[in-house]
């Protein structure tokens, strides 16, 4: 076993930790309401008596989507850091990724679209991240249509060309896992994007939820490359100082 197989481990256990920790720094400063409140005000002028008090008010800007709860510090700030840091994680899964089934295998059209995707990924995230929805939105909505759609794409993508590379059983049963994440994933995204153009405040909450699901079932698909990287050496390293040829 090689010790790069933890390279794709440390990306959804730092990711999905930290995003549930910025989470709850958002929770506790109430810059967002709870994942399990379902009642909203139009505004915080009239009292809500079911949520008990001012102090729960919740209104459209609370939903807790994963961008609101990294909007203001000083989550903010620590949220930037979480993407930053995975946006690096994944351009440097990806490239290995690339590398390690030229070494094992060939190049392939779908193995080099796998790659730019990826980096078109961490690029979208390093968008999100750094350019919150309320002081930047324009630029903040740019990097999650960037982010969303190419993380879609990607896992797609390593899912096909898992079964085209796959040769005993424990590689057929993990390409099987990885299209039932990507199905999963797709679906949590489609309905994500769906419930968040609706004008109904449980709509939007459930597209929150979903955004949630996505976003973990996205980071864990990054952690089965586990499976691969386990066999990694330093032979992936010479196809890359040779241009990946």
């Amino acid at each position: 076993m090689s010790l790069w197989m933890l390279l794709p481990v440390s990306l959804p256990v730092f990711t999905i930790t930290g995003i549930w920790v910025v989470y709850a720094m958002a929770l506790h400063n109430q810059h967002v309401c709870p994942v399990h409140n379902w009642l909203y005000n139009a505004s915080c002028e009239d009292q809500l008596s079911l949520q008990g008090g001012p102090e729960l008010c919740c209104t459209l800007d609370r939903i807790p989507l994963i961008s609101k709860c990294g909007t203001l510090p000083p989550e903010s700030c620590f949220f930037s850091l979480i993407c930053s840091t995975g946006s690096f994680l994944v351009m440097l899964i990806s490239l290995l990724r690339y590398a390690h089934v030229i070494e094992k295998h060939q190049n392939c059209l779908m193995n080099t679209a796998s790659l730019s995707i990826g980096w078109i990924c961490a690029a979208g995230l390093i968008m999100v991240g750094n350019f919150q929805v309320d002081f930047a939105k324009v630029l903040h909505y740019v990097g999650a249509g960037v982010a969303f759609p190419s993380s879609m794409m990607f896992v797609c993508l390593q899912s096909a060309l898992t079964y085209r590379l796959a040769k005993t059983q424990e590689e057929y049963r993990l390409g099987h896992f990885r299209v039932g994440m990507a199905l999963v994933a797709l679906i949590a995204l489609v309905l994500s994007g769906v419930f968040f153009c609706q004008e109904s405040f449980a709509l939007q909450h459930t597209s929150a939820i979903f955004e949630w699901i996505y976003c973990m079932i996205i980071m864990l698909f990054y952690g089965t490359f586990a499976f691969e990287f386990g066999g990694m050496s330093a032979e992936t390293l010479m196809v890359l100082s040779r241009g990946g040829g």
